[in-house]
């Protein structure tokens, strides 16, 4: 694996630890795409560092647990601003 991929790999695990982003605002503060962002940090953070692999699973699990309540929210919101 090329060396500048690992580096994002474990920038970007540490950038969702420490900030409880999602996968979706990962990708944006980084610029690559979701799905880069999901492989980087199930697949390719597991083989680099296991530590902050098992971090990061533990942020986005709850961000997973959470997204429909975010949805509901969002789409309350819409609704009050017409």
């Amino acid at each position: 694996m090329k060396a500048y991929i690992e580096e994002r790999a474990v920038e970007i695990g540490s950038y969702i630890i420490e900030s409880n982003a999602t996968v979706r605002q990962t990708a944006k503060k980084f610029g690559v795409s979701k799905s880069t962002v999901h492989k980087d940090v199930s697949e390719r953070l597991k083989s680099i560092n296991p530590a902050i692999a098992k971090e990061v699973r533990k942020v986005l699990d709850i961000n997973k647990a959470e997204r429909h309540i975010r949805g509901g929210l969002a789409t309350k919101e819409k609704y009050l601003k017409k």
